[in-house]
């Protein structure tokens, strides 16, 4: 399954409309006015409420939450690392690697890859193209995407420059 998310520029919340192939809204995402550490909801095209995305404010590193149907169901976390950019899925057991400043990155278990990231680059607004493999939960996965997103931009925005890959 392919996805092109993009984000709304002229706004005063996070706001993206995720696509599928055919280039159809299947998937829109809206963030809080104000809320202490990021918080992100994700909704199917009939409006029904699909995820929940949740940072936790008081930790060393970026630490969010995934919540589906009122449960944590993932925790992703950024890793403290010398040379390499690092993100773990709890409960999910993934992992996530590649280049996160260019956003060009995998989500993976063991061997196998779960789906690709790639940035859209001269866009007006974040733009990503996100294949996923076949059987895989795309609520899942576009919810990281959605963290990682949030994580980098969140750096930028402080100034913080990290080591890149």
């Amino acid at each position: 399954m392919k996805f092109y998310m993009k984000q709304k520029v002229m706004s005063f919340v996070d706001k993206f409309t995720i696509y599928d192939e055919q280039e159809n809204e299947a998937y829109w995402v809206e963030g809080d006015f104000f809320s202490f550490g990021k918080k992100l909801d994700l909704f199917d095209k009939d409006n029904n409420h699909k995820a929940h995305i949740h940072q936790k404010v008081l930790s060393l590193m970026p630490r969010y939450f995934v919540e589906i149907n009122g449960q944590d169901v993932a925790e992703v976390v950024k890793q403290i690392t010398l040379f390499k950019h690092k993100y773990y899925i709890n409960g999910y057991d993934w992992e996530v690697a590649g280049d996160f400043w260019a956003h060009e990155y995998e989500i993976y278990r063991g061997d196998y890859t779960i789906a690709t990231i790639s940035k859209e680059w001269f866009t007006w607004g974040d733009a990503y193209g996100v294949d996923i493999v076949d059987g895989v939960d795309p609520v899942s996965v576009l919810s990281v995407v959605l963290i990682i997103d949030a994580i980098i931009s969140q750096t930028r925005n402080n100034g913080i420059h990290m080591v890149l890959d």
